[in-house]
């Protein structure tokens, strides 16, 4: 697998509609998501003008959604503790909010938002950037192509847009902690040691270990197919809108089964 096969025109077999072209291009995004992970481990990647453009795309993506997913997640986990709190508390199961609220945004709610967001906010805009490039360079060499979509173009935009999206995760999952503590026990310290322990029963190691690795397939996920989807061989009769809408649908039917096969490893 090399990068002038991402440019290729696609096989006949594989033009066809329907589950056919579905999985190809899902086949397609896993190969060039392994394409991109084995560039960003290669040390001859990382020259001095791509670490620039590395960390200036990722200082770009995570200004961008960084303040905005921030203040969106403390809105949303003010709501969600006190709607949990208040409900728990006129059915006498106080004792069970603090745990409720840890396992609902923490665990599923806003690791699959972040990577929403993301989504939204970056991974859309790679999808139709790098289509239009592809266009723009379709009469220049194929050489041209690797080099300055692959390389210089979309690696820096896939990182931006993993990285951000483990970082919207990480944050607003603090946050959702604090919030979580106080709105339970207060402006107090004495509800510390029951909060410790409340969270490190919601947060066992099996339930520990998937949403690390849910994580990293949202980003993994946000990251790759809008680029994918991108940099796919247009059909005669389609544009780069067209290749916006599958990249964004693909994207989200992926996001929808990692969660789903989260929850069905947790509690089955």
């Amino acid at each position: 697998m090399n990068a002038s096969s991402l440019f290729h025109r696609s096989s006949p077999g594989a033009r066809h509609r329907g589950l056919g072209g579905w999985l190809h291009g899902t086949w397609r995004s896993l190969h060039f998501s392994a394409l991109l992970l084995v560039m960003a481990a290669s040390p001859a990647t990382y020259t001095p003008e791509n670490r620039r453009r590395l960390a200036t795309y990722i200082w770009l993506t995570c200004s961008q959604t960084v303040p905005v997913f921030t203040l969106l997640s403390v809105l949303l986990s003010l709501v969600l503790v006190h709607i949990v709190v208040v409900t728990a508390q006129s059915y006498g199961l106080s004792q069970f909010a603090l745990g409720t609220v840890v396992r609902v945004l923490v665990v599923e709610l806003l690791p699959l938002s972040a990577a929403l967001f993301v989504a939204l906010r970056a991974g859309t805009a790679i999808n139709a950037e790098i289509a239009a490039l592809r266009q723009a360079t379709s009469g220049k060499s194929v050489q041209l192509n690797e080099s300055a979509l692959i390389q210089l173009i979309v690696l820096p935009r896939v990182a931006g847009s993993g990285i951000a999206v483990v970082l919207l995760a990480t944050i607003s999952g603090g946050l959702a902690l604090l919030l979580a503590y106080l709105g339970v026990y207060g402006f107090t310290p004495w509800g510390i040691s029951n909060f410790t322990r409340t969270v490190g029963q919601v947060f066992e190691p099996v339930v520990l270990m998937v949403l690390g690795l849910k994580t990293l397939l949202f980003a993994i996920a946000v990251a790759t197919i809008p680029a994918s989807a991108g940099l796919a061989r247009r059909r005669s009769n389609e544009g780069a809108s067209v290749a916006l809408l599958r990249g964004t649908v693909r994207l989200f039917t992926v996001l929808i089964g990692i969660e789903i096969l989260s929850l069905a490893v947790v509690f089955i």
